[in-house]
């Protein structure tokens, strides 16, 4: 949901934005004609600054009526985050001043009907706006024209790039209230959040596994698929994604830069050092409830219960033994 805070303008951006207007003149064959003072799904300042730039034009001295001044109050003592929690709650909001004219609701307007005419010719997802293809297409095109001056990692779009610098900068001012976690966007924290609330709402069709979001559906549905694009050049090892690709070569490179406090014991990854430290610790918390036996990881349970299961999925080439995990085949 979206909320729009509108504000005077100044003449010359007036000017500016009427230049615009014939740009998406287009846009009146596929949105109702409506009087666009505001969107009935309440169009959301898209990040904390616009916000409170917008928030402090409406502390300027204008000529604004009795009513608009009281509306303009009440947007200003909105705590933002509240307004972030409680969308839901939200059902409209009429405009104090009219900051857009109606050609960029009418933009707006197009993602709730549903139309998307624009379709990419390689992978044939649609698009509502000519824009959003173009910038699609530079997926395909394999062009990263944005550098990372630190680490020389590229980008397709220079908002990747800055967005990816926040992690270099070691600033998380998002924060989660549950378990403390922080976080150098608001989307990852909005998604994060979604873990606590244990709803699961997009599941696979042929395994039934459940996830929070409809991007871990489509990554696990690769798994099924058998297709796994990404190869390693080392070793051949394929994989389904890209990141797990990444994860994999850091073992070519040998760096270890996570060491353990304990007992020294060096990892290539932050996630292996925290998974190897809880043998320090001597906590067991899964349980199997066939035979009661502890363990550290959950994965070590899952594997362990393969034995109960009496599934053997990987079998020998040379003898035809078959055994319950991958590993065990390369014992022989």
């Amino acid at each position: 949901m979206h909320i729009l805070f509108c504000v005077p303008v100044e003449q010359q951006e007036k000017s500016l934005l009427e230049q615009q207007r014939n740009k998406f003149t287009h846009l009146d064959s596929f949105v109702p004609r409506l009087h666009f003072t505001h969107c009935i799904c309440l169009y959301l300042c898209h990040c904390r600054t616009n916000m409170e730039r917008k928030v402090s034009a409406l502390r300027r001295p204008t000529n604004l009526t009795e009513e608009r001044e009281r509306k303009a109050t009440a947007v200003m003592n909105t705590n933002s985050s509240t307004v972030n929690l409680n969308l839901t709650a939200v059902t409209s909001v009429t405009c104090v001043e009219s900051l857009y004219p109606g050609w960029r609701l009418k933009r707006h307007q197009l993602i709730h009907s549903g139309f998307k005419p624009y379709s990419c010719d390689l992978c044939g997802k649609p698009f509502t706006r000519a824009g959003d293809l173009k910038r699609h297409q530079l997926i395909h095109s394999g062009l990263k024209p944005y550098n990372c001056d630190l680490c020389g990692k590229s980008f397709t779009r220079a908002g990747h790039l800055k967005r990816h610098q926040l992690i270099h900068n070691g600033l998380k001012p998002y924060n989660c209230d549950l378990c403390g976690k922080s976080f150098t966007e608001s989307g990852h924290l909005k998604k994060h959040q979604l873990i606590h609330s244990g709803i699961k709402s997009y599941s696979c069709d042929l395994c039934g596994k459940s996830f929070t979001e409809a991007g871990g559906l489509k990554k696990h549905q690769l798994i099924h698929s058998g297709f796994k694009p990404y190869s390693c050049d080392l070793c051949g090892k394929s994989f389904t994604e890209s990141g797990l690709l990444k994860r994999h070569q850091l073992i070519h490179s040998g760096f270890k830069p996570y060491n353990c406090d304990l007992c020294g014991k060096p990892f290539t990854r932050a996630g292996d050092l925290k998974r190897h430290q809880l043998i320090h610790s001597g906590l067991k918390p899964y349980n199997c409830d066939l035979c009661g036996k502890p363990f550290t990881w959950a994965g070590g349970l899952k594997k362990h219960q393969l034995i109960h299961s009496g599934i053997k999925s990987y079998s020998c080439d040379l003898c035809g033994k078959s055994f319950t995990e991958w590993i065990q085949t390369l014992q022989l």
